[in-house]
């Protein structure tokens, strides 16, 4: 599969406007110029799938089509067994359209706080697309899964998200307690975005 015009000068869309994420994708694909769409004043696409993969294909594809360059998008989300899955998809608005990263943590914590330890499994999902252009029929699909369990309250302060409830076992300690190349290393996205440097 020919990646010719992915060169290393050529720039490419990033479909977000979340600093965490943008910071850990530029870390890892550091070879490559990665641009926030909002440099082009793109619009959030409307995340109406009901998969990651979904999503991450409107996503970058709004993004494609506004910049006319590559784009990449990611859809990540945690997902908690006792609650079923959720909140899966909907993991950036679990506490309802326009809440913080806070709001939807505490709703987390909230629903979980009658869980027992041993029914507190959870895990981080990431899927990274990338289309070189809006009409690619043969985007490239990376992802991640990162296995953990719900805390009882939060812990840490670095991160974003749901990092401060997540317990990472082999490290002993929460998601927002790792340093950034620690998580980089180990988190569903980093697995994700190095699974996509390799594909490029």
């Amino acid at each position: 599969m020919s990646l010719a015009n992915l060169d290393k000068p050529e720039k490419i869309v990033l479909a977000s406007g979340n600093a965490g994420k943008i910071k850990e994708i530029q870390a890892i694909l550091g070879d490559y110029s990665i641009v926030p769409q909002q440099q082009f004043n793109i619009q959030e696409a409307e995340e109406t799938g009901s998969t990651f993969i979904e999503n991450a294909i409107i996503k970058a594809r709004n993004a494609a089509l506004h910049s006319n360059l590559p784009a990449i998008a990611d859809d990540s989300g945690l997902v908690v067994d006792a609650l079923n899955g959720a909140p899966g998809v909907i993991s950036a608005r679990y506490a309802g359209t326009q809440t913080s990263d806070q709001q939807n943590l505490q709703k987390l914590l909230d629903e979980m706080s009658d869980i027992p330890d041993e029914q507190r499994s959870a895990r981080f999902v990431c899927v990274i697309v990338l289309l070189r252009h809006a009409d690619d029929p043969l985007p490239l699909i990376s992802q991640g899964v990162w296995e953990g369990r719900i805390l009882n309250h939060a812990q840490g302060t670095n991160g974003f998200g749901y990092d401060p409830a997540f317990w990472v076992a082999a490290e002993n300690c929460s998601s927002a307690e790792l340093s950034a190349q620690q998580k980089n290393q180990l988190s569903h996205r980093g697995q994700a975005l190095r699974q996509l440097a390799e594909f490029l």
